[in-house]
C-alpha cells in the first residue's frame, strides 16, 4: 500500500513554495506602479494557507517512502508545480487560455521555450520576470530534485533523471547535500554575475536580471519579440554564448572544480565530445551562412556561435532567421536539437553521453563480428561500461524517439503540415523552444496551434524534461501491483 502522507507533505511543500515565489513578481508590479499586482495577492494567500496546512497535518510523520512513492512524488510535484505557476498568466493582461496557460507554465518550468505569448515589449514586468524566473527555478529544480530523488530510486543520485544503470560520474564528493548546496551556490553566483555583465554591456537593470535567468538554466525566454536581436550588440551575444555553453556542462563537475584544478571539466569525455561537436557545428554553418550575414567577419562568427549554442543547449534564443541560412543550417539544427548538451546539466535532448555509449556499443558489435570469441569491455571516463548501462541505453534511444515520432503523428491530426509536426516534436521533447517553419520558426510562436496541439505539445515537453521513462514506468501494470 502507498503511504500518501509523505506525498501529501511534499505536495505541501510544492505549494508553499510556489505561494513564497510569487512574491517576485508581485514585488516587480509594486515598484513599477502598476495594479496587476492583486493578480498574485490572492494566489499567493491561498497557496500557503492550503499548502501550510497540508504540511502542518503532516509534518511529523515518519519520513519513509519506498521508490514506487518515489517516483510519483517526482512526477506530482513537477505537474503540481505547473498547475500553480499557471495561473498567473490566466489572470494578468495576458488574458491566456487555461491551456495556453498551462502550456506557458509548462515550457517555463520545463526551461523550454516555447511560447504562446505576443507584444513581449508590452507585457506587464511581473509576468515577463515571472515566466523567466520558472526558468531559473526549472533549471536548477532538474538537478536538485534529480539529487534528492534518485538516490530513492537506486540510482546514484549523480545525474539527471535517467535509468541507465551506471552512473558517468563517481561520487567524489562526501554527501548529497554538500552537494545541492555547492550546485545552488555556483547557480547563484553565476546568475548574479550574469546580470552584471548584461548590465555593463547595455541591457537594462530588467532585462538583465530577466535574460541572466533564462540564459544559465538555458531556458530562452526573453522579454523582447525580437529576443536577442533586440539588443544589436555583439558584446551581448558574446556574453550569452559563454554563459549558454556553462549551462551545457555537468553541474557536479562544475561543483568539482577548484582554483587548483580548473580544467578538472575538460578532462571529461562527455564535455571534450560536446566541445567537438560545438565547434564543428559552428565551422560547418559559417562556412555556408556567413554570405547570408551582414557585418564584419567577427559579427558573423558570433551570430552564428549565438544562433548555434542556443539550439544545441536547448536555451532556443535567437539572433537571425536561421531559416534564411539555406536548408542546410534548418536540418543541421534539427539534428542538434536531438543531440542536446551534457549529462548533469539543465539542457535537454539525448544527451552526449548517450551517444557516446551508443558508438562504443556499436564499435565492439563490429569486432566481435570479426573475432566472435575475443572478449571486449569498454570504459567511459575510467569506468568499466557493462552491459546493463549498453541495454538501458538502446533503450532509451528507442523510446525516445518513437516518443518523438507518436507526437509529430498526433499533431498531424490537427492538420499540420510535415515541417511543422516534426519540428515541433522535436523542439518540444528536446525542451529547446523555436521550431522550423512559418509557424513555430525564428519569427513565429506556437500562438496559432489548436488547443489540441498545444495539449500534445505539454505533455512532449514533460517527457522530455523527465527523460521519458521516469514517467512511462508509471503506465505499467506492474508498478501498481503490491
Amino acid at each position: 500500500m502507498f503511504n500518501f502522507k509523505p506525498i501529501a507533505l511534499v505536495s505541501g511543500t510544492v505549494i508553499c513554495t510556489v505561494g513564497f515565489f510569487l512574491f517576485i513578481p508581485l514585488i516587480t508590479e509594486l515598484i513599477y506602479k502598476t495594479d496587476y499586482w492583486e493578480s498574485y495577492a490572492v494566489p499567493i494567500l491561498l497557496y500557503l494557507i492550503v499548502g501550510g496546512s497540508l504540511i502542518i497535518t503532516n509534518k511529523n510523520i515518519d519520513f519513509k517512502i519506498s521508490s514506487k512513492e518515489a517516483y510519483i512524488m517526482t512526477i506530482l510535484s513537477w505537474l503540481l508545480a505547473t498547475i500553480l505557476c499557471s495561473v498567473p498568466f490566466v489572470y494578468t493582461e495576458t488574458d491566456l487560455s487555461i491551456v495556453d496557460a498551462l502550456f506557458e507554465s509548462m515550457s517555463g518550468i520545463t526551461t523550454t521555450g516555447a511560447t504562446t505569448l505576443n507584444n513581449l515589449d508590452n507585457l506587464p514586468k511581473g509576468i515577463l520576470i515571472w515566466r523567466s524566473f520558472l526558468q531559473w527555478l526549472g533549471g536548477i529544480g532538474i538537478v536538485i530534485i534529480a539529487l534528492v530523488i534518485l538516490p530513492f530510486l537506486k540510482i546514484g543520485g549523480m545525474q539527471l533523471f535517467h535509468l541507465e544503470g551506471d552512473d558517468p560520474y563517481e561520487k567524489s564528493l562526501p554527501k548529497a547535500s554538500s552537494v545541492i548546496k555547492k550546485i545552488f551556490s555556483i547557480y547563484v553566483a553565476l546568475t548574479f554575475i550574469l546580470i552584471a555583465l548584461y548590465y555593463i554591456f547595455g541591457m537594462s537593470f530588467f532585462d538583465s536580471i530577466a535574460h541572466s535567468f533564462s540564459t544559465i538554466s538555458t531556458g530562452g525566454f526573453s522579454t523582447h519579440d525580437q529576443s536577442f536581436n533586440f539588443f544589436q550588440s555583439d558584446m551581448i551575444l558574446f556574453v550569452a554564448i559563454i554563459f549558454m555553453i556553462v549551462g551545457s556542462l555537468p553541474f557536479l563537475l562544475l561543483a568539482q572544480t577548484t582554483l587548483k584544478n580548473l580544467f578538472v571539466i575538460f578532462r571529461d569525455h562527455q564535455v571534450q565530445v560536446f566541445i567537438y561537436i560545438l565547434i564543428t557545428a559552428i565551422i560547418i554553418i559559417f562556412y555556408f551562412a556567413n554570405i547570408y550575414i551582414d557585418g564584419s567577419i567577427i559579427h558573423k562568427l558570433i551570430t552564428v556561435s549565438f544562433n548555434t549554442i542556443s539550439i544545441i543547449s536547448g536555451t532556443g534564443y535567437i539572433s537571425e532567421n536561421f531559416e534564411n541560412w539555406g536548408n542546410y543550417a534548418s536540418v543541421l539544427f534539427l539534428i542538434l536539437m536531438f543531440i542536446g548538451g551534457c549529462a548533469g546539466s539543465t539542457t535537454g535532448g539525448l544527451k552526449i553521453f548517450r551517444f557516446q555509449i551508443l558508438f562504443k556499443y556499436i564499435k565492439i558489435h563490429l569486432k566481435k563480428m570479426i573475432k566472435p570469441h575475443e572478449v571486449m569491455a569498454s570504459n567511459f571516463n575510467n569506468k568499466k561500461i557493462s552491459e546493463t548501462t549498453y541495454e538501458s541505453v538502446m533503450i532509451f534511444f528507442f523510446i525516445y524517439i518513437f516518443t518523438f515520432a507518436l507526437s509529430a503523428l498526433l499533431l498531424s491530426f490537427s492538420g499540420l503540415d510535415f515541417m511543422t509536426c516534426i519540428s515541433a516534436a522535436a523542439s518540444s521533447i528536446s525542451n529547446v523552444g523555436p521550431g522550423l517553419g512559418a509557424y513555430i520558426g525564428p519569427n513565429g510562436n506556437y500562438e496559432i496551434l489548436t488547443s489540441y496541439s498545444k495539449i500534445i505539445l505539454i505533455f512532449t515537453m514533460f517527457l522530455g524534461r523527465l527523460e521519458v521513462l521516469t514517467i512511462i514506468i508509471l503506465l505499467m501494470p506492474s508498478f501498481w501491483r503490491d
